[in-house]
């Protein structure tokens, strides 16, 4: 099914962080964007003008003429919204959504050749991401249309895999314990640091080493600290130094029992 990229019209279902990476990066490597949709106008505008591409903020306008369609929205707007969102679609169009724990099936009933293709990353408008890095995993009903998604996606990335829905799930549990639940340890550090009158920036070369070991280590062998060791002095003092935040203190208690605990197993 090998095309050029040029001869592959792409329209983008949804404008957010993900779609407007996503959109860029394949702009960048030749693919025609023809459409961009989004709720809001500005969205819509700003996405299309950076890819060459003609926009909407109607769902009933969204073009009938592309051969694939990406789909990236919130998972609630996905559910909701998709009979809407494929209502009158053209037959041998390819449908793919990029959403980490919805399931391929969702497609099914809905539209004859479906797919998912999901970069595993975080995203921000703001700051810009080299692709090539980007892990990204595939998934369709077909040979066919993996195949293609496959070529697709190598277009942008070095790391490109086939995934079931469930590992995808467990790939997009995987990264909220890496991702979200570590920045949000951050924005905790940051208001401690506050309350003292230091800046995050003193934790920088921390974050940046303790990301760095992880290429070569197993992340249970690259543990240190306190909570490892279960030295009960200074656990016991930091705790004391949480009692006016007590969230943060049953958080620290538990965080450090389950480091303890995982770093004891066998």
């Amino acid at each position: 099914m090998k095309k050029n990229r040029e001869d592959t019209s792409i329209a983008f279902v949804g404008a957010g962080n993900l779609a407007t990476h996503l959109a860029k990066a394949l702009y960048l490597k030749g693919f025609r964007i023809v459409q961009v949709y989004s709720r809001t106008e500005e969205s819509a505008q700003s996405l299309a003008q950076k890819v060459g591409a003609e926009y909407t903020t109607e769902l009933s306008a969204v073009t009938k003429q592309a051969q694939l369609y990406i789909v990236s929205l919130k998972d609630t707007a996905l559910v909701q919204l998709l009979p809407e969102i494929v209502a009158g679609s053209p037959k041998d169009a390819l449908w793919v959504h990029t959403a980490g724990s919805i399931p391929m099936n969702i497609w099914e009933g809905q539209v004859e050749r479906y797919g998912v293709f999901y970069p595993m990353q975080t995203f921000s408008k703001l700051r810009e991401v080299d692709f090539r890095t980007i892990p990204i995993f595939v998934e369709s009903h077909s040979e066919e249309d993996t195949q293609f998604l496959k070529e697709i996606a190598s277009a942008l990335s070095e790391q490109v895999y086939e995934a079931t829905s469930a590992q995808r799930k467990s790939l997009h549990l995987a990264a909220v314990f890496t991702c979200n639940f570590s920045n949000h340890m951050y924005a905790l550090a940051a208001e401690l640091l506050k309350k003292y009158q230091l800046p995050f920036e003193v934790m920088l070369p921390l974050i940046d080493e303790t990301a760095r070991k992880v290429h070569e280590l197993e992340p249970r062998a690259a543990q240190t600290g306190p909570a490892i060791r279960y030295d009960e002095n200074v656990i016991n003092g930091h705790l004391q130094m949480l009692e006016d935040e007590p969230e943060m203190q049953a958080l620290y208690q538990w965080i450090s029992q389950s480091i303890h605990r995982l770093g004891t197993q066998s």
